[in-house]
């Protein structure tokens, strides 16, 4: 029996969505709608809203809500809409699947809990909360290095069995479980690629795509790598999952991941503050740094467009 919701829009390239702030810190709806817009105009498949990049376990719920309905605003519709609603409370994840659900988002994803270290029947109560409260689709989103919990087969086969959960957000580093998990839900429950720097061996094992947070600094790059897996040219991927993995080591040597990130994308004309703390931004220092990665950053744009 197929699926009733149209699974075709979450495959392939999916960005992870990063916060938009102003110069107080304060979520800026206007940089929201222009980064929306800048992916939009770039190609991709879709947005991840409020999750590790979107530093969604960082804001409020208010807060939360306000980026997703700026997004849903700006490209409701034109892409697939993923909103993540993982909250450590139960009842604050609920809240905010509705609210995603009254915005018209494609659909929710949640990760475990945090900090408390539950049992499996603890963190399925709590996804199974957030799956009944919408008639949205579900995206199981597993990241156990930031969680503390791993998803094991077993579990996420009983889950794959409920109509409304149609996939899985992959983030652990073994694309070993990733196969697994494509083979335990079927050949139509979904399998999103979660490490960026190995978007290309989660494809070649089963993955119907990705959502990853590097997307967002370089959706040119991972496009092209998409259009060679599709085009079986492994060769010519492989090249560009290398380049990706360039830029990301890169960016890696930054004080944080996002800090790096939103300096890189001020360069590429669009400002989205600084990461909240305790997330550190790039320092005046790393400036130097930034210029050089986005100087072949550009370069290797203008050879995937080529």
């Amino acid at each position: 029996m197929g699926s009733q919701f149209d699974l075709d829009k979450f495959k392939g390239v999916i960005v992870a969505f990063y916060a938009c702030y102003d110069e107080q810190g304060e979520i800026s709806t206007e940089a929201v709608r222009k980064l929306a817009r800048l992916y939009k105009d770039a190609g991709v498949k879709g947005l991840y809203v409020g999750g590790s990049s979107g530093e969604g376990m960082l804001q409020s719920a208010a807060e939360r809500k306000l980026v997703l309905e700026a997004v849903m605003e700006e490209v409701g519709g034109e892409l697939a809409v993923i909103a993540h609603v993982g909250a450590p409370s139960t009842r604050e994840s609920v809240e905010l699947a509705k609210h995603a659900e009254s915005v018209k988002a494609d659909a929710v994803s949640a990760v475990p809990s945090i900090y408390y270290r539950l049992s499996p029947a603890s963190v399925e109560a709590h996804w199974r909360a957030m799956i009944d409260s919408t008639s949205l689709p579900f995206i199981i989103y597993h990241i156990p290095q930031l969680t503390g919990f791993h998803l094991s087969t077993a579990m996420l086969t009983k889950l794959a069995a409920l109509d409304k959960v149609i996939g899985v957000k992959i983030s652990s580093e073994s694309t070993y479980e990733l196969q697994q998990f494509k083979a335990a839900g079927g050949p139509e429950f979904l399998v999103l690629n979660g490490p960026d720097e190995q978007y290309l061996a989660g494809r070649s094992v089963g993955a119907d795509g990705g959502i990853g947070g590097t997307y967002g600094v370089m959706p040119e790059l991972f496009l092209k790598l998409e259009s060679c897996i599709r085009a079986g040219a492994w060769d010519e991927a492989r090249d560009w999952q290398f380049k990706i993995n360039e830029i990301i080591t890169d960016l890696l040597k930054f004080p944080s991941l996002y800090g790096g990130c939103k300096a890189l994308l001020r360069l590429r004309g669009i400002d989205i503050g600084q990461p909240r703390l305790p997330l550190l931004p790039a320092t005046e220092q790393d400036q130097e740094a930034v210029q050089a990665l986005h100087d072949k950053l550009t370069a290797y744009i203008r050879q995937a467009q080529a």
